[in-house]
């Protein structure tokens, strides 16, 4: 298994679509080289940002395939894999490996509502399975259950496999629950990533490690800037950076992601505006407020 540190600035990056529905890769390629020439530290492909959900299996494997080439080996490519169904899981797992990703981000089994004793065991089951680095993903408003800090450090210390969290419970209390039940009793080296852009620096600051970001998607240079200052404690810069993106971090999420980041992209000319059911266009009164921010940070 690859020993990799999860750090930094990661993108969750969108999945381009022509208007017909079909995958765009030229379009993906370029995404992913802007993401580069921003300076991130890892790539998230497949996950909900990317319309993972809408993927078929072939659509999933190509996708993933075009990101590793496109990178090249200059960063960890992270395939989004997760299921309510561990079976699933592991199936698209097993995918994600064959494509050649180089982790894997699980998000916690969603409508099922496990136990901790089941969430320890999918975990240890995924892991057995293909033997690659995991990311826990807690996002309570898409799963409709939370992850305590508690099991997500029980997990890690029982999986080792599982060395980072995409934190996204909106709760900086719970987050310092995390990080401190952690230094007290292991894992030792586990990442606690920001699952929402707007916490990634008091995360940060709080002893987080980075973050795995929408916002990336449309300004990848300003936010790494924001994302390494802080973890350089150069906090006086770092902030600066923040409030200037805090604005695009939040009209992000007047709609269902990725519905605004990808009305945003196609205003800067990266992707056709196209979304595969059940999202939808973006409505006008939405629309004027992201093309108005994305034309006050000179993005248009």
């Amino acid at each position: 298994m690859k020993n990799i540190k999860f750090f930094g600035s990661i993108p969750a990056i969108i999945t381009p679509f022509k208007k017909n529905g079909d995958l765009d890769l030229p379009a993906l390629e370029k995404l992913v080289l802007y993401q580069l020439e921003g300076g991130v530290d890892a790539i998230v492909v497949a996950g909900s940002t990317g319309e993972a959900a809408t993927l078929n299996d072939e659509e999933y494997v190509t996708i993933i395939k075009t990101v590793v080439k496109k990178v090249s080996g200059k960063i960890p490519v992270i395939a989004g894999a997760g299921s309510n169904d561990t079976k699933k899981a592991i199936h698209f797992s097993r995918l994600a490996k064959s494509a050649g990703a180089d982790a894997l981000l699980q998000v916690t089994p969603y409508y099922n509502k496990p136990t901790p004793n089941g969430l320890v065991l999918h975990f240890k089951e995924i892991a057995k399975a293909v033997n690659m680095p995991i990311i826990i993903y807690n996002v309570p408003g898409r799963t409709g259950s939370n992850v305590l800090p508690q099991v997500i450090a029980r997990i890690g210390r029982e999986v080792p496999a599982v060395v980072a969290v995409k934190e996204a419970s909106g709760s900086l209390n719970q987050m310092m629950e995390i990080i401190d039940e952690v230094a007290r009793n292991g894992p030792k080296d586990f990442s606690v990533l920001a699952g929402d852009d707007a916490l990634a620096l008091p995360l940060i600051a709080l002893g987080g490690k980075g973050c795995i970001s929408v916002v990336c998607n449309e300004v990848p240079k300003l936010f790494s800037d924001m994302i390494h200052f802080a973890l350089e404690d150069n906090l006086k810069e770092a902030r600066r950076l923040h409030y200037l993106m805090l604005k695009l971090m939040n009209v992000n999420f007047i709609e269902s992601n990725p519905i605004p980041v990808k009305t945003a992209m196609s205003m800067m000319g990266f992707i056709e505006e196209s979304l595969r059911l059940p999202l939808t266009f973006i409505e006008e009164k939405n629309r004027a407020l992201v093309e108005k921010t994305l034309q006050e940070l000179k993005l248009i």
